[in-house]
């Protein structure tokens, strides 16, 4: 298992397990742990419930994201949450963009925020340290697909570099709705630059 790490103020070191220091915006970013999953799954559930952030329609439990958590995490991938006064605010992690061997550079992201933090730098802190740590694990792009009215997402993904590739249209259907999706993507490291080497 990975050693807890946080970013500070620009920063990347080693945490204690109950300890999370406060960096720009009061945010702190740590990885994930399973006694995090009855907040990540709380504010999931309201995303899943009430928008277009993610395609689910129906909440996964408690044990559901745990099990992903544990997936993310063993497959060597970073599952990190944000905290504000010792509070977790939100969530973010990477997964495999496709399963095909030639998709092997490239990741998917997800970022939820609660409703509460929303516009407080908690995405931006969160999708600050993902990306970095994804390149520091040598992958080459990373990919968001974005409901297309989910606004507030399309401009962070932005923010921290993401270029919008490409609209699929009427991709999905929800709340009463079809709706499309926006593609974004964002090189890491030295992007499609350089042969990988293996």
């Amino acid at each position: 298992m990975r050693r807890g790490r946080e970013r500070v103020g620009g920063i990347t070191g080693p945490t204690g397990s109950d300890t999370a220091a406060a960096g720009r915006g009061g945010i702190a970013v740590r990885d994930a742990g399973p006694g995090d999953c009855d907040i990540t799954q709380e504010i999931y559930a309201h995303n899943v419930l009430t928008g277009t952030a993610t395609f689910e329609t129906t909440p996964p439990d408690r044990a559901e994201m745990g099990r992903r958590l544990v997936a993310v995490q063993e497959a060597g991938l970073p599952y990190l949450v944000g905290e504000l006064a010792g509070r977790v605010v939100g969530f973010a992690y990477a997964s495999p963009y496709r399963e095909r061997y030639a998709y092997r550079f490239t990741l998917g992201n997800s970022v939820y925020v609660a409703e509460s933090m929303q516009g407080r730098g908690v995405g931006r802190a969160l999708m600050t340290e993902l990306i970095t740590q994804c390149t520091a694990l040598d992958y080459r792009q990373m990919i968001a697909a974005v409901g297309d009215d989910n606004l507030a997402s399309i401009k962070l993904h932005e923010a921290v570099g993401f270029c919008r590739v490409g609209t699929l249209r009427g991709a999905g259907f929800k709340l009463g709705r079809w709706v499309d999706v926006a593609l974004l993507q964002r090189a890491l490291g030295a992007g499609d630059e350089s042969d990988p080497g293996r």
